[in-house]
């Protein structure tokens, strides 16, 4: 694999969930329909073992060919972006749907 390859998967695996996400926080406040929030709710519990598991390969890859671990190690960074944003959409999902009340 090459390394603008490897960049690649990083961008991607965030890209796609990081869209997916704003599908559902900005479908569930425009719409106010909650299934957009349920949605939401699945995509979380589905794209964090995903990530994680995308996270280890690149990683074992990167301990493998050493040549490359920076670039993995770039590609996992990225990925993990969507740490802080999953976490901000689910304390936004929680106050728009009124769970602590």
């Amino acid at each position: 694999m090459k390394n603008k390859d490897i960049i690649t998967v990083g961008k991607i695996t965030f890209w796609l969930f990081f869209l997916l996400g704003n599908i559902c926080l900005l479908g569930y406040m425009i719409t106010k329909i909650k299934a957009f929030a349920s949605y939401g709710f699945i995509l979380l519990l589905f794209a964090t073992p995903v990530n994680l598991v995308v996270i280890t390969i690149l990683i074992i890859y990167g301990l493998i060919y050493k040549l490359y671990l920076k670039e993995c190690m770039k590609a996992s960074l990225i990925i993990c972006i969507n740490i802080p944003v999953a976490i901000l959409y689910s304390y936004v999902g929680i106050f728009l749907m009124d769970f602590n009340s």
